[in-house]
């Protein structure tokens, strides 16, 4: 008996070993010869912006010749502003085989892509479109885990990530969670019509959690989105990024198309709500340097290994420290979905900017004509749209103002008003 339970105990220990993290440097290391490549998995299928069905595909790699029933998975999400790119895209396909040599497992993935006309409301329907497929294929793993498990996913350790417009979409996956934070941009019958957040790409009924994010040159359209208790993030981004801005900018991929909020205010907001956020700033790169040049390759994937060892509970020294984000974070008065301010509690002027004063805009949302009025005396008031275009203005001393613009569309606008006594205070005023 005293064998039999000598056997149990080195057994129990044996396979509480196998499971460590990092064991033998997986995860930290490229611990594996090669990678097998599975291509063109279909997770699902939906209808594209045309009206055609779409069948959408995942490539998936694994570590060669492993035995590991429970992996780590990262779903990878490639750029091409929502109009091209696919799957098999340099940086998707190198940073798929690198990690898989560490170990874990990596789907790089295919989603519904165009739009037209190439403006602000259809790429806000094209990132619907791509979340609604990103999330489809989350599930795809989830069911199979529940199922067949012919990939052995660990899914409580499930990460999301991708370039550009695959970064914007993997935040849009992380951190909206709530239809009304874009009834500013899209109307509800709109977002019904899309099949709102969730959407039909496939395998309906799984979970959509995910445990992280990687942010590769992306951006949210609204920090605030990102709320205490989200999942954690790594932000990789360049300074003189001209396409997606590293601070707040107009989205610019040949065409402006709307503000959205890059790297360096996500990380300030993550800050601001206690999420954990790792950032490293390419000081004077562009626009997803990585893709071509060998260094700022290098360099990723090392500061990507060190958030997702440290993800992982494993006890790994860094291959590349964080750096100083560089720029201040432009920030601008925000809401959240029930009209009350989005306090930052560690972002320095945000005060001055919501300023203290008290003033009101109703009907709101309105169809296109409201009143503003103020407790005290204003002196200068202008409206902007999403874009950061001053649509009108006035100067003067009042305390109540219409606000009645011509062919004023359907949208999210800002209402800044300057008091006598210089403080300064903005209003969200939604046309539906």
């Amino acid at each position: 008996m005293k064998q039999l339970y000598i056997f149990v105990f080195l057994a129990v220990f044996a396979f509480k070993g196998l499971c460590q993290p990092c064991l033998n440097g997986r995860y930290a290391s490229a611990v594996f010869p090669n990678y097998t490549l599975t291509s063109n998995i279909t997770y699902g299928s939906n209808t594209s912006f045309s009206g055609s069905n779409s069948s959408l595909k995942l490539d998936f790699y694994e570590p060669t010749g492993d035995n590991e029933v429970n992996r780590p998975l990262i779903l990878w999400v490639h750029g091409g502003s929502f109009l091209g790119g696919s799957k098999t895209d340099p940086d998707m396909t190198a940073l798929s085989q690198r990690f898989a040599l560490k170990g874990y497992a990596c789907a790089s993935v295919d989603y519904r892509l165009g739009f037209f006309p190439i403006d602000s409301a259809n790429a806000v329907k094209a990132v619907v479109r791509a979340v609604q497929d990103l999330k489809a294929a989350i599930r795809f793993f989830y069911k199979d885990k529940q199922t067949t498990d012919t990939y052995r996913i660990d899914t409580n350790r499930i990460y999301i990530g991708g370039s550009s417009a695959g970064a914007i979409t993997a935040l849009h996956v992380a951190y909206l969670n709530n239809e009304c934070e874009i009834s500013g941009y899209l109307n509800q019958n709109t977002i019904n019509q899309l099949g709102g957040l969730e959407g039909s790409s496939g395998n309906p009924g799984y979970s959509t959690d995910v445990k992280g994010v990687i942010n590769m040159c992306g951006a949210l359209a609204k920090y605030v989105w990102l709320e205490a208790g989200d999942v954690p993030m790594v932000s990789i981004h360049g300074t003189a990024d001209g396409t997606v801005k590293y601070n707040r900018g107009i989205v610019n991929p040949g065409t402006a198309l709307m503000y959205l909020d890059g790297s360096r205010m996500l990380h300030e907001r993550a800050c601001a709500v206690n999420v954990s956020s790792d950032f490293y700033t390419f000081s004077g790169a562009g626009h997803c340097p990585y893709i071509g040049n060998a260094a700022y390759m290098d360099t990723t994937e090392r500061f990507i290994r060190d958030f997702m060892v440290n993800q992982l509970g494993c006890n790994e020294a860094p291959l590349q420290v964080a750096n100083v984000p560089l720029q201040q974070a432009i920030l601008y008065a925000s809401t959240y979905c029930d009209g009350t301010p989005a306090n930052e509690t560690c972002i320095a002027g945000i005060e001055e900017e919501l300023g203290n004063e008290s003033a009101v805009i109703y009907p709101n949302p309105s169809t296109g004509f409201s009143m503003f009025t103020a407790e005290n005396t204003v002196h200068h008031l202008a409206v902007y749209d999403a874009l950061g275009r001053q649509l009108y203005n006035v100067t003067g001393l009042f305390k109540e103002k219409a606000l009645e613009i011509e062919n004023l569309q359907k949208g999210t606008y800002w209402v800044r008003f300057q008091l006598e006594n210089g403080s300064v205070g903005v209003k969200q005023w939604v046309i539906h």
